[in-house]
């Protein structure tokens, strides 16, 4: 390790003094926004100086320069500081801080990226850390770039079972840029955190999970000057500084007193802010950000295609989860930033024929699905990659926070779910995904692909990897015909009839394993003079709404809908609300109805009243109708 100098005398000072510049920060602009939390701001104000002025490198006129060190506060609430502290860096003027919760700022109460220096929306606690192994894996074996990778973790937030899931994740991977900061101010929200300043406790964790772990005092400038050039010069280890804190510091009659949290100062900032001017020594500060030391170059993650069409025989069976894996490895031929990750499952979801192709661009998370979904949102931030994350679809509801927290972020991010349905048969309800389609369904500006052949399948895998925002694919375990020509194009937001003629009665919809069982009924239906007309939504959200009505007017207003899937929030109600304007047109839905059990495929199909047989009684009865 190179030899560590410490920081002239002027400069420690001049961090100390930023430090208490920034608590101010906190202070005033809480107070005009009437609320916030400048308490937690002020237990991180000296990290934050620290790694501001002394430690990152970034550029101010491109904050998300992918060159630039990342800065992740995991620890959301304390986003006063953060604002502060690129204010008082030169982003933009220390003026805009009074507009901190201010309806028309995008100075948030906890940071989203409508800010340009924020990768991803953070205050929902225990998700900073897998994000920012996602940067630091990129970084690392990626980018191979000499940026890092810092995380501000509060102490109680260090509660959530998802933070050691990421730091079992970087100490396994050896993540050695990426540097996970403790914030151990010993208080939470309504009382003292459960090992309060138990440090030793802390670093016994951290020491058994892989991590070079050490102790300061997370109030003295030059302790964190040397910990953080410790952690720059460590190989093979992630780092882990346990700063010992005090919230609400330097403020009298306040510091590390209990019911804080959370609350402007009121009639106390006044006399707060007054104390805090005595402790600065220079009122001109000559501190400056540092710059990049290497460039990273922009990444072209547009215009993602297959290697080759789908190469597919009418009628052969094949599993959709396998055309995935197919498609998965087809798209990262023409693009080296096509990635996958999964949780343990890659021999199922079929995402190990990316592996056997390109064995770097695979990232193994293991069984621990919040961590994985983490770690791809952070892998798909400054579009470094295309990153898609798989399981079977029901292990994602583990999740569904950092999901939704990555609408926030506006990740674009790809998640594949295979084993959807009572269709997976023996393994039982625990395995089954049954309300993966509702999940999805709720994350704003999501799209979801149901696909129902390996043809529309691998159409489904190009299309997503070139779509903004949030998409999820759900995959079939059972080999399904292959019903479309190579050369079918698709589109998102467009459906496919599969069976139609002029004197269709009633319009059957199902998607997955359900197309096939509409087919079915369809068939045996016109043997009695019933012709049904059978349409594939091909995507969920967006649901084809203008062909599925006028479809429907074509069929006399009868649409008789199945799903593998629970009634509530799946297709059925998709395609009820889009026909809930049109006064002629009735729905018959068929869903699992409730907790499934064990059994055969066909069996449990039938068993729960979504097989070819109560498709045809359905049908019958709309017709009376």
């Amino acid at each position: 390790m190179p030899n560590y100098h410490k920081p002239e005398s002027k400069t420690v000072q001049e961090l100390k003094d930023m430090a208490n510049r920034l608590r101010i920060h906190s202070i005033t602009s809480t107070q005009a926004s009437k609320s916030g939390h400048p308490t937690s701001c002020s237990s991180i104000a000296e990290i934050m100086s620290v790694l501001f002025f002394n430690t990152m490198r970034y550029k101010l006129s491109e904050p998300r320069d992918p060159s630039s060190d990342r800065l992740i506060l995991s620890k959301g609430h304390s986003a006063p500081i953060l604002y502060a502290a690129w204010a008082e860096a030169g982003l933009f003027p220390v003026s805009e801080l009074q507009n901190l919760r201010k309806i028309d700022s995008d100075l948030e109460g906890h940071p989203t990226p409508r800010l340009n220096f924020i990768d991803v929306g953070t205050g929902s606690l225990g998700q900073g850390v897998a994000v920012g192994c996602g940067m630091a894996y990129v970084g690392k074996h990626y980018d191979k770039a000499d940026y890092r990778t810092y995380v501000i973790v509060g102490d109680g937030e260090s509660a959530e079972g998802s933070i050691w899931e990421s730091l079992h994740f970087a100490g396994h991977y050896k993540l050695d840029n990426l540097c996970v900061i403790f914030d151990v101010n010993r208080l939470g929200q309504s009382e003292p955190t459960s090992l309060q300043h138990r440090l030793d406790i802390y670093k016994a964790r951290l020491d058994a999970f892989g991590f070079n772990a050490i102790v300061v005092d997370g109030h003295d400038v030059e302790e964190l000057c040397k910990a953080f050039f410790e952690a720059a010069n460590t190989k093979s280890q992630p780092t882990a500084i346990i700063a010992k804190t005090f919230k609400g510091k330097f403020f009298p009659n306040i510091e590390d007193l209990d019911n804080w949290h959370g609350k402007p100062l009121g009639d106390k900032a006044a006399e707060t802010i007054a104390y805090l001017e005595g402790l600065i020594k220079n009122k001109t500060l000559s501190l400056k950000p540092q710059a990049p030391k290497g460039a990273v170059q922009q990444n072209n993650i547009t215009n993602i295609h297959l290697a080759t069409p789908p190469e597919y025989k009418l009628g052969e069976t094949v599993a959709t989860r396998l055309a995935y894996g197919t498609a998965l490895a087809k798209i990262a031929v023409n693009n080296s930033h096509v990635i996958a990750l999964d949780g343990d499952t890659k021999n199922s979801t079929f995402s190990d024929k990316l592996k056997k192709a390109f064995p770097e661009r695979y990232i193994e998370c293991f069984i621990a699905e919040q961590n994985l979904v983490g770690v791809t949102i952070g892998a798909a931030c400054r579009d470094r990659t295309v990153a898609f994350a798989s399981t079977f679809a029901t292990f994602f509801t583990r999740a569904f926070d950092q999901i939704r927290m990555g609408a926030i972020s506006q990740t674009n991010a790809n998640f594949v779910g295979s084993h959807c349905g009572v269709s997976i048969g023996e393994d039982g309800p625990s395995q089954m995904g049954l309300e993966d389609i509702a999940m999805f369904r709720a994350v704003p500006g999501s799209t979801i692909f149901y696909p129902s052949d390996a043809v529309s399948c691998e159409r489904s895998v190009e299309l997503a990897a070139n779509t903004k925002g949030i998409c999820f694919i759900r995959t079939s375990r059972p080999n399904t015909a292959v019903i479309y020509n190579n050369n079918e194009k698709f589109e998102i937001g467009k459906g496919k009839l599969v069976k139609k003629s002029d004197k269709d009665q009633v319009l059957l919809i199902g998607a997955g394993i359900t197309l096939y069982e509409a087919l079915t009924a369809a068939a045996e239906l016109e043997k009695s003079g019933v012709s049904a007309r059978v349409f594939d939504p091909f995507t969920i959200k967006p649901l084809d709404r203008a062909a599925i009505v006028q479809n429907a007017q074509e069929c006399g207003g009868r649409i008789v809908v199945v799903e593998d899937h629970y009634k509530e929030g799946g297709l059925g109600e998709a395609v009820m609300a889009a026909v809930a304007d049109q006064r002629n047109i009735v729905v018959k839905h068929l869903a699992v109805p409730k907790v499934p059990r064990s059994g055969p495929p066909t069996v449990l199909i039938d068993m729960f009243g979504i097989s070819s047989r109560h498709i045809i009684s359905n049908v019958a009865e709309i017709l009376k109708l």
